[in-house]
């Protein structure tokens, strides 16, 4: 079967390689249908995500259709459409017994620690795979990953209905924890530096956007809030700024959620942080948040419909990471196809 390998930073293969095998009896056989190509994705052919190993086979926002099942599989049948856990814990360090398995001692992500979805099929545990609604695409199902991460990112934040939220950087992933939040709060204020994405914002509901190229954000966010300042801030954009504007723009007794995963040091300021008594979380990958994530998008309280702006065949990796390191904006979700 063929699969993409990253050997090292910036360089792509299309290889062919074994078939994988059904090594317990409760794995699950997937024929993969879409993947998609995530941030961290980006990061990994660019060099810059400190998790990465090489040589790896890149994809955890995970696709396909079940083609055999073993012997001691109960809830699966050939032909069933599922997304794939993309975590893999230990189940026994102090992280997983105290229910936070997300950073698991042991952690491993597929496609970034062990393979993941760019290979045209993967054994999986049972348990690893949810079964997708029939309403929505193949495409749009890559979407279901990062709800997962965004339900995560505002239960971080312990977002409530009276929170006043900052999202910096509408992206996949900021436009994504929007759809979350806006469920838990209608008091979300958008910064990015994109006028089309903060018409993007406006258009999804937000009560206010910020253009970071021509407005200071803690002044914009404290003429938002009648002086306050948010309640609770995300940090979607994990520039080498974005952590410090949160700490300013965040009112007291405020929380910060850091979604970055760049290890060059950035600055902050204890005082901001100590002065206004701020929480400063640190929000990684999801928690158990798949079954919220599908029962959301088929309850129609999570539409996923037009999130994917390109599609690519598997094989034609390499041009779908070069449309992404261009920075066209109207690239703005890419999903590679089987």
């Amino acid at each position: 079967m063929k699969a993409v390998v990253i050997d090292r930073p910036g360089s792509l293969q299309v290889v062919d390689i074994d078939p994988p095998e059904l090594t317990a009896e409760n794995d699950v056989l997937v024929r993969m249908t879409a993947v998609g190509v995530c941030g961290s994705d980006v990061h990994i052919y660019d060099g810059t995500n400190a998790a990465a190993r090489y040589p790896r086979v890149m994809g955890h926002e995970l696709v396909g259709v079940v083609e055999r099942v073993g012997p001691q599989v109960r809830t699966l049948r050939p032909g069933d459409r599922v997304t794939i856990n993309q975590i893999i814990t230990c189940g026994k360090c102090y992280a997983c017994v105290h229910g936070r398995g997300n950073v698991c001692r042991e952690l491993k992500v597929r496609g970034v620690h062990v393979d993941g979805g760019q290979q045209e099929l993967m054994a999986v545990p049972e348990r690893d795979c949810y079964l997708l609604p029939a309403s929505v695409t193949d495409v749009d199902a890559v979407m279901v990953e990062p709800v997962t991460i965004a339900l995560q990112s505002c239960s971080r934040a312990a977002l409530a209905r009276d929170d006043v939220l900052l999202i910096i950087g509408y992206g996949a992933l900021g436009s994504t924890i929007h759809k979350v939040a806006r469920l838990q709060t209608p008091n979300v204020v958008v910064a990015d530096i994109a006028g089309d994405r903060l018409e993007a914002a406006q258009a999804a509901g937000a009560a206010a956007v910020v253009d970071l190229t021509r407005e200071d954000l803690a002044e914009s966010v404290l003429r938002h809030t009648d002086g306050y300042g948010a309640t609770v801030s995300i940090d979607a954009a994990a520039t080498q700024e974005s952590l410090m504007q949160a700490l300013e723009a965040t009112g007291n007794a405020g929380r910060v959620v850091s979604m970055g995963f760049n290890a060059s040091p950035c600055e902050v300021s204890q005082f901001l942080i100590t002065s206004k008594e701020l929480d400063v979380r640190g929000s990684r990958l999801q928690n158990g948040r798949f079954p919220e994530a599908i029962r959301l998008v088929r309850e129609g309280l999570v539409d996923l419909g037009g999130s994917v702006s390109h599609t690519f065949a598997f094989t034609d990796a390499q041009a779908a990471f070069d449309a992404i390191e261009a920075r066209d904006p109207a690239v703005r979700k890419v999903a590679l196809t089987f």
